[in-house]
């Protein structure tokens, strides 16, 4: 029999794997940042926004090593607090930032599909 490590996971399976899907909006974050030439206005914004977006992923890595249910459910709690803010500095940054309203969007649905799988995870009953 052939090994499965040879074929890829289909892309719905991959989309929700959230150690890969919160890293990734990390690093988008972090990228998307480094195109935003900074100003007296929107500097603070822009690092609120890098500490929200990566902190998504870092929380969720802490919360998938939890030592308890409680713990977990608490670590998520806080993903889905991080993944919130994200949404707020990304309307800021829109505000401030017009001209990439665009790239801004499209990161406020991925960190508002985020705040509402973590919302969905920490409704759920142990």
């Amino acid at each position: 029999m052939a090994n499965d490590n040879s074929m890829a996971k289909p892309e719905y399976q991959r989309k929700y794997d959230l150690e890969e899907r919160t890293s990734k909006f990390g690093a988008e974050v972090i990228i998307f940042s480094k195109k935003i030439k900074e100003n007296n206005i929107n500097k603070s914004i822009i690092n609120q926004l890098i500490r929200s977006g990566t902190s998504v992923g870092a929380n969720y890595m802490e919360a998938d090593c939890g030592e308890s249910k409680r713990d977990f459910k608490h670590k998520i709690g806080i993903c889905k607090k991080e993944a919130k803010e994200t949404t707020y500095w990304l309307h800021m940054l829109a505000t401030a930032e017009p001209e990439k309203l665009e790239e801004c969007r499209k990161l406020w649905r991925e960190a508002h599909e985020l705040t509402l799988i973590f919302s969905a995870i920490v409704r759920r009953k142990y």
